[in-house]
């Protein structure tokens, strides 16, 4: 049997303009913004962990239409590098939370939740988180489409899921594409138990929430708790992402200390402690000016 490939794909990978809906608070850590106008219907929902590129206009519309139409890609994105600093948009990697087709009354929408790092207020916040807490209905975004990294033909009836809080949007929503008598394990591990935001999940999967104390690397304790864990049994799926250490040693661990087959892991770093995605120089100005 053909190995399935680490990544799924989208049809399309063009530019998608959208407009910002509303905005909700969730908790202390989390802010929904939902996207919908604009070229929604360009926009082909695939479920599971679907992530996209998205360039925030923190210095403006213009940004957004200079974009190059491949700023994903490695032409493209030196292009985009060339748009001048204080135009250029923030570009970020994000998951789709929720997806709701069109209906009658209304066109159809994306979630997106955020990670709140710092505070807009006293300039801490870094440019996605800062732009979360402060869009306005009306303001413009683009994305880009990037597919999957939770690969459907590794398994959905057993799976074995593994995040800190930057992955909880993706377990959700792979828990919402899972079949309903999919069986396994989630484990989440958030900053605070304000941030243990509740989802639908096949009855089957057990989720573990684990709250993270403030002096404790990310992605540690739900490493620990995976160390612990009584996994389901083999074959299942396995998907591991957050902090960087996460996802490596998570899959070494089961790799190499579970017998787990290397090809039902799905795993990615998704940040890295003291590895802050930079701001453009003009917007590092900003902050800091207000810090």
């Amino acid at each position: 049997m053909a190995q399935a490939s680490r990544l799924v794909k989208p049809e399309t990978q063009g530019l998608v303009h959208l407009t910002v809906l509303r905005t909700e608070r969730l908790s202390p850590h989390w802010m929904r913004v939902t996207l919908g106008g604009g070229e929604i219907d360009g926009f082909h929902p695939m479920g599971y962990d679907q992530w996209f590129r998205i360039f925030l206009p923190l210095g403006g519309d213009e940004g957004l239409e200079r974009l190059p139409a491949k700023a994903n890609k490695m032409f493209g994105y030196l292009k985009y590098l060339r748009i001048p600093d204080g135009v250029r948009p923030v570009m970020r990697n994000y998951t789709v939370r929720a997806y709701r087709p069109a209906t009658a009354e209304t066109g159809a929408e994306i979630d997106v939740d955020f990670v709140l790092h710092g505070s807009a207020a006293d300039g801490t916040a870094g440019p996605a988180s800062r732009w979360a807490e402060t869009c306005e209905p009306g303001e413009s975004v683009v994305i880009i489409d990037e597919g999957l990294a939770f690969n459907p033909e590794r398994g959905v009836d057993r799976v074995v899921l593994v995040a800190d809080e930057t992955g909880l949007p993706a377990i959700a929503g792979i828990c919402a594409a899972l079949p309903a008598d999919a069986t396994g394990l989630a484990i989440v591990e958030v900053p605070s138990a304000e941030d243990a935001l509740d989802f639908v999940h096949p009855a089957g999967v057990a989720v573990q929430w684990i709250v993270r104390d403030h002096d404790v690397k990310p992605g540690t304790p739900a490493l620990q708790a995976l160390r612990d864990a009584a996994l389901p049994p083999a074959p299942f799926h396995a998907y591991l992402v957050g902090e960087q250490a996460l996802p490596t040693d998570g899959r070494r661990h089961l790799v190499g200390e579970r017998g787990v087959a290397k090809e039902l892991v799905s795993f990615c770093g998704y940040w890295r402690v003291g590895a802050a995605s930079p701001a453009p120089k003009s917007q590092r100005v900003t902050a800091e000016a207000h810090s």
